[in-house]
Parts: C-alpha cells; structure tokens; sequence
C-alpha cells in the first residue's frame, strides 16, 4: 500500500513511520525540513502542509495526518485539516487518518459532555483539543472524503513501551483494566497502521487505549 505520512518526522508520526516500513508498505514522509529524515530508504516530500495539493496526495492509497503544533498555534490543526480536506475532495479516494486528540472524545451516555468540558482538563491543552475537535466536526461535515479520525487515550505517553496490544473504543471516554486512560506511542502507531490495512473506521472516530506495565 502506497501511503504518505505527513509529520513524520514528528514522535508520533515518526512510530507510525517505522511501523508501516516493519509492515513493508510503500512510505513517503511528508514534512517541511527533508534533512530531519533518518531513514535512507523512505522517499520524501519537502512540503509545508499548509501548501498540498491533491496533486500531491492522488499518488497514495492512504495518507496519515501526524501534523503537530505547540498550544499557541492550535488553530493551525483546522487550517490544515480544512486543507486536506478540499485537496482530498479533488482526490481518486485517498484515504485520510488523522492523529487526533482525546480531548473531544464524549464522557458521558448522552454523548453531551466532551472531555476537554470537565473540570479535570488541563488549561494548558484546551486551545490543541478544542482545535482538533473542530478538525472532526469538519471531516463530519465533508462529502465526498474518505476519512479516520483516531483519539488516542488522555495520558498519551511517548516513551511507553510497545505491547503490540490495545483496545478500542468508538467516540467515548475508555479507560484500560486498571481505570487509566492511557497509551503509548508506540501502541498507537500499531492501532494507525491496523486501521490503514483494515479499513474498518471509515468516515468514523474511534479511540484506543492500552495496559501500562
């Protein structure tokens, strides 16, 4: 599968980068500064976000959102999912996965409440989760794009280790067998790269959760 990854010299993208490489897929990074690309091997476009086109993205089956930014830049994550959005739409059926926040993810029954609205969220992160969660809402609003929308656990944790386990959940608050929401990096790029081969959220959000050991 050919499969572009844009961010993916960043520490999510970089995991989901090794993972479709492990699974010898066909992966080209898409990032702003080529040099920051470790791997010989991996082809690459040195593009800003912000400038693709579906020129651009037609080459590829799937093509993974991982493009982050610091709190003060948070509404860069909808100027660039609006981006992708209308390049995808000029698209022969790209697929779009995008790394996506915990943050939007509902936590109660009625699916009124989201996390980033309770008390407990950190102040630090809301303008990042409020910026993502208007990503979703305008992949929920497309026609005519191919999309996935995956929220990692509350404590997404970089240096956690790989168990080649996780759980899924759909767009609702989980938490693990001992009451964390939590997942590693590494976790999460096997549940990307396993929704890229299955298919099985599509234009849908779900979340993954994992054991912390």
């Amino acid at each position: 599968m050919k499969i572009g990854i844009i961010g993916a010299t960043g520490k999510a993208g970089n995991l989901i980068l090794k993972e479709t490489l492990k699974r010898r897929h066909e992966v080209t990074a898409i990032v702003r500064n080529s040099q920051k690309v470790e791997n010989p091997d991996v082809s690459v476009i040195e593009k800003d976000v912000f400038s693709l086109t579906a020129a651009d993205l037609s080459p590829f089956d799937v093509v993974v959102n991982a493009f982050g930014v610091p709190p003060e830049k948070a509404k860069q994550h909808i100027e660039a999912g609006r981006i992708l959005i209308e390049a995808l739409k000029k698209t022969q059926g790209t697929r779009l996965i995008v790394v996506g926040g915990a943050g939007s993810l509902f936590v109660d029954e009625a699916r009124t409440t989201r996390l980033v609205e309770t008390p407990e969220f950190p102040e630090a992160f809301k303008s990042i989760a409020r910026g993502q969660a208007q990503n979703l809402a305008d992949l929920e609003a497309s026609e005519g794009v191919r999309w996935t929308f995956l929220s990692p656990a509350a404590f997404f944790d970089p240096d956690g280790r790989r168990t080649g386990r996780y759980q899924k959940g759909d767009d609702g608050f989980i938490v693990n067998r001992k009451g964390k929401s939590y997942i590693s990096y590494a976790d999460y790029a096997i549940a990307v790269v396993d929704e890229i081969e299955s298919g099985e959220h599509e234009n849908k959000r779900f979340t993954v959760v994992s054991e912390n050991h």
